[in-house]
């Protein structure tokens, strides 16, 4: 494994397009928010900043998912990533992505991978 692996949570605690995890890291000098969430079996970990402006994306805490639980949205924008890319799809983020995270699961536990 490259890297530092960094506790973010257990498994159990993300559910298919349920509810997310967020936590902190450094990035680029500074304590800047992530999350973690779990797509179609597979983890997938992120920036918690809007492509469009960078502002939080979740509107109740670690709330990540529209209803239909298919699309990561920005409740402040309204734009609309793939889960699994972090990629734009809808809204004002003119084909750019969330920043995606370096993630791994094992033994029951979700890590960030840090460099």
């Amino acid at each position: 494994m490259a890297g530092n692996a960094r506790l973010i949570c257990a498994s159990a605690a993300l559910t298919d397009s349920g509810k997310g995890m967020r936590f902190e890291l450094q990035y680029r000098g500074e304590t800047a928010p992530a999350f973690v969430i779990r797509y179609r079996g597979r983890v997938y970990a992120y920036l918690n900043r809007c492509a469009h402006i960078p502002v939080e994306m979740d509107w109740q805490p670690g709330v990540f998912f529209d209803l239909s639980g298919l699309y990561l949205l920005c409740a402040t924008h309204g734009a609309m990533y793939l889960p699994e890319t972090g990629q734009c799809i809808s809204g004002r983020c003119a084909g750019k992505g969330l920043v995606t995270l370096a993630v791994q699961e094992r033994d029951g536990h979700v890590y960030l991978i840090e460099n």
